[in-house]
């Protein structure tokens, strides 16, 4: 494809944080066209009166989803930034012809019986088999031929990328535990008891412990970077802040080594991934806030050994990895749109 083309899109859901981070993004993207965008309880307003950082910068306006997807003739690409549960009903509505990245985790976990525990919902049933999962720097060249991605979660993001090389390379011995913090984003823009900033943002809690939907993807992708038998224990926390994930893993190696001698391994399995960033002592939410890059730092003492990785929940967590995804499906340069830095401070 040239680099000339315009790919034409829908955006299903596109007045919560998902959604305005896709329009940010896409909006400046130089092959994206983006020609509708949904949100039922704001449809006719335009774009830039309910996302206030857009006012000024498109003519867009919210409308209704067609009742119809045939309708969407002239799609080349649907994202769905819905709430978990409804893109199981859309997708297979789409016309044949129409690519799809759903934000969502409605297609992320292939077992019937582990959706069902984790997300409370029926399995999507066929169409789950056509639906390829978009970590983008261990999943590259299946992406380049899908045409349905399933985004990964934001946790997910932060963990797989910090926890992939060492997979890949046999370097798990025992217990992997992960202790993850996120930002008050990660929810949602609709505010709830435990969720709203106000309520976290001079708090500090673990929620979800042992039962986070993101643990069945984490491990069921690891099954396919490497050998994966551990045992993970995953924990989530509530940072006070707004945006950003901080993941640190630890894990025990199977010899004694110098974070030297780990961190080249870590650098030459991403040594071609332009997101992917090494840190010195620690990576910093701040640097990777509004970006899409993923920023590691990874140190050894003997057979112990921390990662910790730090990304944009909402960027590298789930818009602009899908966008990423999508440059990878049109035969795009993977970092088209992408390449902004964040700020500092």
């Amino acid at each position: 494809m040239s680099n000339e083309k315009e790919i034409k899109i829908a955006i299903f859901g596109g007045s919560g944080y998902g959604g305005s981070e896709l329009l940010r993004i896409l909006l400046f993207h130089p092959n994206a066209e983006i020609v509708l965008v949904t949100a039922n309880e704001h449809a006719g307003k335009a774009v830039g009166e309910v996302h206030k950082n857009l006012n000024g910068l498109t003519d867009l306006r919210f409308g209704s989803a067609p009742e119809d997807l045939s309708e969407l003739g002239d799609i080349d690409l649907a994202f769905f930034g819905l709430p978990h549960g409804q893109a199981i009903d859309l997708i297979p509505r789409l016309p044949s012809h129409v690519n799809a990245i759903d934000l969502s985790g409605d297609f992320r976990i292939d077992d019937a019986e582990t959706f069902k525990k984790f997300y409370k919902l029926d399995h999507a049933g066929p169409i789950q088999k056509k639906f390829v999962y978009g970590l983008t720097e261990t999943n590259r060249e299946t992406i380049k031929d899908a045409q349905y991605i399933a985004n990964p979660g934001c946790f997910a993001t932060a963990t797989l990328l910090a926890l992939a090389p060492a997979v890949a390379n046999g370097l798990l011995t025992g217990r992997v535990v992960v202790d993850a913090k996120t930002g008050s984003s990660g929810s949602g823009a609709k505010p709830a008891a435990n969720t709203h900033h106000p309520q976290r943002m001079n708090s500090f809690y673990a929620y979800k412990p042992f039962t986070h939907q993101h643990v069945p993807e984490i491990e069921q992708h690891l099954h396919s970077v490497g050998e994966f038998g551990n045992e993970l224990v995953f924990m989530t926390h509530s940072l006070p802040v707004s945006r950003g994930i901080f993941a640190s893993c630890y894990i025990e190696l199977p010899k004694p080594m110098t974070s030297d001698e780990l961190a080249q391994i870590y650098r030459d399995f991403y040594f071609e991934d332009f997101f992917v960033r090494f840190s010195e002592g620690s990576p910093d939410i701040n640097w990777v806030k509004n970006t899409n890059f993923c920023d590691i730092a990874v140190h050894a003492s003997g057979k112990n050994a921390v990662i910790f990785s730090a990304i944009d929940n909402l960027v590298k967590g789930a818009a602009g990895q899908a966008v990423q995804n999508m440059n990878l499906m049109f035969g795009l340069e993977e970092e088209t749109g992408l390449v902004f830095p964040g700020s500092n401070p």
